[in-house]
């Protein structure tokens, strides 16, 4: 697919929205962490303050980098900020339904490698290829994030509405497109991610004997 606008204009974006937004970069972190630790520990509340932080990222990146910064580019970015908003509402409609919890199983087990490919590993395979802040994909934005997602749905006890997956998956269609045409290669994990998720949270569960 053929994209409208160059790799240069593509990570001026990146720079303008880092340099504009620091640190919030760092805050973003700091609630992927509240997330994980609220899955481990399990409070009351942690279902939804949990599903509730999920919307709140779909919510920046549809407003934030879409809306404001990536339509000076591209102007699909309005079709996407409206679908990344779309999808922090489904989150926010859903959120009374969902518990996390991990266990000893291969879901899990995926479910951290996902969440450490988008918190750790995105951004040094990035450095790597070149990718080096402001100009890169920094946590907070759609891919990572995407990742991040997909990662801590497949971490739901209960059956995750498919309605949650469909924005993602979406996204991770479109958002490789960057690694074909653009050089971002660890986006690539993006649509593996994507794959897998909807592999798992579709199929249906088997009762527990």
């Amino acid at each position: 697919m053929k994209i409208p606008f160059t790799q240069g204009q593509f990570l001026e974006v990146f720079k303008n929205y880092n340099n504009a937004v620091f640190p919030a970069q760092a805050l973003f972190y700091l609630i992927a962490l509240l997330v994980i630790y609220l899955i481990i520990k399990k409070p009351k509340t942690s279902g939804k303050v949990i599903t509730y932080c999920l919307a709140f990222f779909w919510l920046w990146m549809g407003i934030v980098y879409h809306l404001i910064f990536f339509t000076t580019i591209n102007k699909a970015a309005y079709l996407f900020g409206v679908l990344f908003i779309l999808q922090a509402i489904f989150l926010l409609t859903y959120s009374y339904k969902l518990t996390f919890t991990f266990s000893f199983n291969a879901r899990s087990s995926i479910s951290v490698l996902l969440i450490f490919y988008a918190l750790i590993a995105y951004p040094i395979i990035g450095i790597v290829l070149g990718h080096t802040y402001p100009y890169a994909p920094t946590f907070g934005l759609p891919c990572p994030t995407t990742i991040f997602t997909f990662g801590i749905l497949l971490l739901a006890e209960n059956k995750v509405t498919r309605i949650l997956l469909v924005i993602p998956l979406l996204w991770s269609l479109v958002g490789t497109s960057a690694a074909l045409n653009l050089g971002f290669y660890e986006d690539y994990g993006m649509i593996v991610a994507g794959v897998i998720s909807a592999a798992f949270i579709f199929r249906p569960r088997v009762p527990a004997v």
